[in-house]
């Protein structure tokens, strides 16, 4: 069983893998982004830095670290999304289902597959972030891996939302594969801490895993220690908003597959 389940997901993983090896277009997309974020934001930091000293060195860090594990959120979101409207596109999707696959092992596949776009993606701006800017994001320590961890599981159950709406509301909701983590940026505290948002606006935020992964981001690399605190928040926080994700998507997918959208759905 467990076997035939990984034949059918890697089945599914290959099929995403072929069409990039066969178009570089594709994967110069996957880098163009991130790249482009880090050379601006980079600058931006290189300013502070030269400016403000020491602070400013310490900002400069702070705005790097968090362009890059923001892409890493990003574009593990954008990779889940995206794999499933690929489906649509290629109008994929019915005859996908008319096989043995099931949906778990349909996320499972476009998971792994959102995985290596992160992989390929993020690996040109970390080169240049050292390069350039001689800014080593792996100098925060092993806690990064827990950092990352934490992002790509927020970037899978904000997809798993965005799928969900997808197959309620069709080929109209196509737009928020692109939109919805950005709309989060602000309560995300990517760049400042969650002390400067409006008192109104920081429940919001403290709602968000990302919040507490990038309050801790910036207290590693002000030297400040490991915060476990917020770690734990991230974690525990992610896994309440996956779970009502897993549990919205499989009540959409079931409507979708009782009304025929699934096969309909995008024309």
């Amino acid at each position: 069983m467990i076997y035939a389940s990984g034949r059918r997901i890697w089945g599914l993983m290959y099929r995403h893998i072929a069409l990039y090896r066969a178009s570089w277009p594709r994967l110069l997309e996957l880098a163009y982004w991130p790249t482009l974020q880090l050379c601006i934001w980079g600058f931006t930091a290189s300013f502070f830095a030269a400016r403000l000293g020491s602070p400013g060195i310490i900002a400069a860090g702070a705005l790097l670290g968090g362009v890059l594990l923001w892409e890493v959120a990003l574009r593990t979101q954008m990779g889940l999304a995206l794999g499933f409207l690929e489906e649509i596109w290629s109008r994929n999707l019915g005859h996908v289902f008319v096989s043995p696959l099931r949906p778990w092992e349909l996320v499972a596949a476009l998971v792994g597959i959102s995985a290596m776009r992160v992989a390929i993606g993020l690996a040109p701006a970390l080169l240049l972030a050292w390069l350039l800017y001689t800014f080593d994001i792996f100098a925060i320590g092993p806690v990064l891996l827990l950092f990352v961890a934490n992002l790509m599981v927020m970037g899978w159950w904000v997809a798993l939302g965005v799928i969900s709406l997808i197959l309620r509301h069709g080929a109209g909701a196509e737009a928020l594969a692109w939109s919805v983590l950005f709309g989060l940026t602000p309560f995300s505290a990517v760049f400042y801490p969650v002390s400067i948002l409006p008192a109104a606006v920081q429940p919001i935020a403290l709602a968000l895993p990302s919040a507490h992964v990038f309050e801790g981001m910036r207290q590693a690399i002000a030297g400040g220690g490991v915060a476990w605190g917020h770690l734990a928040w991230a974690t525990g926080l992610n896994a309440l908003w996956l779970a009502a994700a897993i549990a919205l998507f499989a009540n959409q997918f079931r409507a979708a597959r009782t009304s025929g959208a699934l096969i309909s759905i995008g024309e």
